[in-house]
């Protein structure tokens, strides 16, 4: 009984023994394997940067303005007759928009005539009764004869000439009844409608006619932005000419343009209250899409200037607001730049300073890494969308047959 009490005790302290040999046996191969593990260098997506001429940009929030606006209004009074345009259509220069009721002035036209046709009777008794006393003045006629037959003369002469006046005032009178388009465009809802009367130049529109191709486009520039573009061009760092540079717009919806506008003129003042000054693009609208008060905003190229492009997707900004971009080393470690000088290129950023040709940069990829970390980079480039594109690795050979 006693050497049971004695072996049992034995058996479980040498089966402890033998499970704390085995866990620390399996707790040292793990650990070696833990140690000889080594995290593989992450991949990341690269560009190579070259030095070129590139194009510096400015992005300008702008409204779309009518190329021309007429408020159309009667010049003569009565009634309208007739609404010869269908509302928001287009019309020619020279169309009727509007007829007022010519009765009064035809009759004004016909009175005209035939007050015309009363003076002109008149002269030729005035200057055959003027020539007779001219002949006469040294004969037998009085000097107050001859003046008075040159007097009646005279004004049979101006009867005439206010005669054709008067007409042409009946003719122009009745030529106003017919109200036309001024020039091409497009029409707005009439205010008026057939029976109503209106008078010379009311105060309210009878309809509203704007040309809408080619259109404007009124775009403001911070004032700060002008000194800049002064000062690059002064210095020689920046070549072209702004006046004539394109200038592309995307619409509201975030679509782009189809077609490229140019600069047609820029505000030499300034804005009190917002430092801002406006510049006006002119840009063909052959489809009316640009409608009068769209908002829209517009790319200007304002010149060229030699450097570096950075992509926007790899570029970030520090709390001081320098830019700042991640690069491949030789050795394939990660290294963070920092800019203080950059400008808008399109959607890139523009650098002069800080970069080589050949030079790497991370474009994709960057939220695994940190500066000093080893990276696997892979060729890639960047299309016009922001997309980054790996190249294609070249197509092996196939194996030779034995």
């Amino acid at each position: 009984m006693t050497l049971r009490r004695l072996a049992v005790p034995l058996i479980l302290s040498l089966a402890l023994a033998s499970c704390s040999d085995q866990g620390k046996s399996a707790g040292g191969a793990g650990a070696a394997g833990a140690g000889g593990q080594q995290r593989p260098p992450a991949k990341v997506s690269v560009v190579t940067l070259k030095q070129g001429e590139r194009p510096l940009t400015r992005v300008l929030p702008g409204r779309a303005v009518a190329f021309r606006t007429a408020d159309i209004r009667p010049r003569v009074n009565g009634m309208i007759e007739e609404i010869a345009f269908k509302e928001g259509s287009e019309v020619k220069a020279g169309d009727i928009l509007y007829k007022i009721d010519d009765e009064t002035y035809a009759a004004s036209l016909e009175e005209a005539k035939a007050t015309l046709a009363k003076a002109e009777a008149s002269v030729p008794s005035a200057e055959a009764n003027f020539n007779r006393y001219e002949r006469l003045v040294n004969s037998g006629a009085t000097q107050i004869e001859y003046e008075n037959a040159r007097v009646s003369l005279l004004q049979a002469r101006a009867d005439v000439a206010q005669a054709k006046a008067a007409l042409q005032t009946a003719q122009i009178n009745v030529g106003y009844t017919a109200i036309r388009a001024p020039f091409d465009g497009v029409t707005t809802i009439s205010n008026v409608s057939i029976g109503n009367i209106v008078t010379a130049n009311q105060t309210t529109a009878l309809t509203t006619l704007r040309q809408l191709d080619p259109v404007y486009v009124d775009l403001t520039d911070s004032a700060a932005h002008l000194l800049e573009l002064r000062a690059a061009i002064a210095a020689g760092r920046l070549k072209g000419n702004p006046t004539q540079a394109d200038i592309t717009l995307a619409l509201e919806d975030g679509t782009r343009y189809p077609r490229t506008g140019k600069l047609d003129m820029s505000e030499l003042a300034v804005s009190e209250t917002t430092g801002t000054y406006q510049i006006r693009a002119v840009f063909d609208n052959p489809d009316n899409l640009i409608l009068p008060g769209m908002y829209v905003r517009a790319t200007v190229i304002v010149g060229y200037e030699n450097g570096f492009l950075i992509p926007q997707r790899a570029a970030t900004r520090n709390p001081s607001g320098s830019l700042t971009a991640m690069f491949v080393t030789k050795d394939n470690k990660v290294e963070s730049r920092t800019f203080d000088n950059s400008q808008l290129s399109g959607n890139n950023w523009l650098v002069t300073s800080g970069v080589n040709d050949g030079d790497r940069l991370i474009v994709d990829g960057l939220q695994k890494i940190a500066p000093g970390a080893p990276v696997e980079p892979v060729e890639a480039t960047v299309n016009d969308q922001g997309f980054v594109v790996e190249a294609q690795a070249p197509a092996q050979a196939p194996a030779a047959k034995p």
